[in-house]
């Protein structure tokens, strides 16, 4: 999907929302549901569009004979879900004004249901009684207008893309309580390109609209051999019950296998994670302080590495004793759901970086084993509804350089969307990640990267003012972006940028009490004129030399000011 086309839907959405705010009875936290759904409709008979032809002629081809089946079983089997007609939304959207569009609405996601076991239950059915009022009986029949034309044929998390919209709009509750809040697609993105998924199975504990599901499905699709399936298994809890309904249907539309179980992850463990995952993903609630230590305490998938504690017991009498924060449960949870080959993302808040008490201990634990295998600190305001300065932490099991971490400081690698927003942009993205491959070892991915943009280059215009058609100008920024960081094609520190420090020795880990803060290792540049920080300190005791020497100068011009004006009038001169 193009920014363009990013534009036309988010202003879409904007004209839906309008309809509901003017004329429904729904209130703002509301309007995200008969709208998610509609987009399911619209969505489901796109892809669906795409099989029918195959579908229809096997189920012709059988009819009659002992070999028939029934035709939604092989819709499933080729789409994922079956379609019945009067689930289509241009059939819904075709009806008569004077049907009951409320009731077909309810009708169509009961049939959908009804052949899809995975949205057994999830679809909205009766909320769409209450989007018509009395002084607009034809406010749903508005909302399948306004998206009747929609790209549909796009590769990004849609659901997770207007769930941050409306998130945005209108702060939904459900996306803020709690240090929660919803991952922007381009840092997933981001994380997804890291991991560098190919197959089995993904874990994410805290997986709201399923976003890290779509985004590392997207990812092994584009990398996959032409023709091959995507043999990638997902698993995702989620503790509030109208986004587990929306992951659901993230995933049958994105023909992803998996489940999504209605849980809280600090209590209950519905997959049994322990070593268990090829990969985990997630951007659980920062800074809870209310969960219970009895009951995470004896768990091993939390106190592998040490569970973090107060300093003191409650008073007895008190409340049962919590931890004093939840970020190195999480912590700990990535760590021990993995497998021996297996790799983990997560976002955190910056905080744990540099955590100290019982939290430090854990960190220390973590570091020591080998598992960290790099660190990266974002930029501000990438997230909707939050501005909390957060890091990514990256686990490898199966890491061959245990002592060893790679920081990077991404805090100023940004596109500015709006006075109050960031985000990735496609190259920037593949920009950060290529510091990975290059750490790696792998340079012909740089060397392919570098091979794309001059293509791009070459075909560009010279000037352009569609955000989707980049200049010359921008192409060539980002091939010298590369080869000034990375003039020969392999992976070096880079000041201000990335760090590979080691466990011992100078300025290493052990040496920064055990910070995992990238800001301590990969050090200072000014962007503007490329200075080192100690380039930095001696010019400016050069221009602090040189001021003083001007300020003694100009004090000696004023007092020949003051006696020309003396000379001139007489006497003291006024102010």
């Amino acid at each position: 999907m193009t920014n363009k086309q990013l534009k036309n839907l988010k202003d879409r959405l904007w004209q839906g929302a309008d309809q509901l705010r003017a004329n429904s009875g729904l209130k703002s936290t509301e309007y995200a549901t008969p709208i998610l759904g509609l987009i399911f409709l619209r969505f489901a008979q796109s892809k669906y569009s795409k099989f029918e032809a195959v579908i229809n002629a096997e189920y012709e081809k059988g009819k009659g004979s002992r070999a028939e089946r029934p035709i939604h079983e092989i819709a499933i089997e080729k789409c994922g879900y079956y379609l019945p007609s009067e689930a289509k939304f241009d059939y819904l959207l075709n009806l008569p004004e004077s049907v009951n569009l409320a009731e077909k609405t309810k009708t169509a996601m009961e049939e959908i249901e009804k052949y899809t076991e995975e949205l057994a239950d999830t679809l909205p059915k009766d909320i769409y009684y209450s989007v018509n009022s009395e002084d607009d009986p034809l406010v749903l029949n508005k909302l399948f207008k306004v998206f009747k034309d929609i790209p549909t044929d796009v590769n990004l998390d849609i659901f997770g893309e207007i769930y941050e919209y409306f998130l945005g709009e209108f702060a939904l509750a459900e996306g803020q309580g709690g240090g929660e809040f919803f991952t922007p697609s381009t840092v997933v993105r981001y994380m997804v390109e890291v991991l560098a998924p190919t197959e089995g199975e993904i874990f994410d504990p805290a997986c709201g609209s399923g976003g890290m599901f779509v985004q590392a499905a997207h990812y092994i699709a584009h990398h996959a051999a032409k023709g091959n399936d995507i043999n990638l298994r997902a698993y995702g809890v989620e503790k509030i019950a109208a986004t587990v309904n929306l992951a659901k249907m993230n995933l049958v539309l994105n023909n992803i296998r998996g489940s999504i179980t209605y849980a809280n992850s600090y209590y209950r463990d519905p997959y049994d994670c322990f070593g268990r995952f090829n990969y985990v993903m997630a951007n659980p609630p920062f800074n809870v302080d209310d969960v219970e230590l009895d009951q995470v305490k004896p768990q091993p998938r939390y106190n592998t590495y040490g569970v973090p504690q107060n300093k003191t017991k409650k008073a007895k009498g008190d409340a049962k004793e919590t931890v004093p924060n939840g970020n190195y449960l999480w912590i700990n949870l990535f760590a021990t759901s993995l497998n021996e080959n297996g790799r983990a993302a997560l976002v955190m808040a910056n905080s744990a970086s540099d955590a100290g008490h019982s939290e430090k201990d854990v960190r220390i634990k973590l570091i020591e084993s080998g598992v960290i295998s790099q660190m990266v600190t974002l930029p501000t305001n990438m997230f909707t509804s939050v501005t909390l300065p957060a890091t990514l932490w990256f686990f490898d099991r199966a890491k061959t350089k245990k002592d060893e971490i790679l920081f990077i400081d991404a805090r100023n690698i940004f596109t500015q969307i709006t006075r109050a927003h960031r985000k990735f942009s496609d190259e920037q993205i593949k920009n950060l990640a290529i510091i990975t491959r290059l750490y790696e070892g792998k340079t012909d991915e740089f060397a392919a990267l570098l091979d794309e943009y001059r293509a791009a280059l070459a075909a560009a215009p010279e000037t352009s003012d569609d955000e989707d058609t980049p200049p010359k100008a921008y192409w060539q920024e980002q091939i010298d972006w590369l080869t000034s960081h990375f003039p020969d094609g392999e992976y070096v520190d880079v000041i201000g940028l990335c760090k590979a420090a080691k466990l011992d020795g100078e300025d290493g880990i052990i040496d920064q009490d055990y910070s995992l803060n990238p800001g301590r290792y990969v050090g200072v540049v000014i962007e503007d004129d490329g200075m080192t920080e100690a380039e930095f300190k001696a010019e400016m005791r050069s221009l602090n030399t040189e001021f003083f020497t001007l300020n003694g100068e100009a004090q000696k011009l004023e007092r020949v000011i003051v006696e020309n004006l003396r000379s001139l009038v007489g006497g003291e001169p006024r102010d």
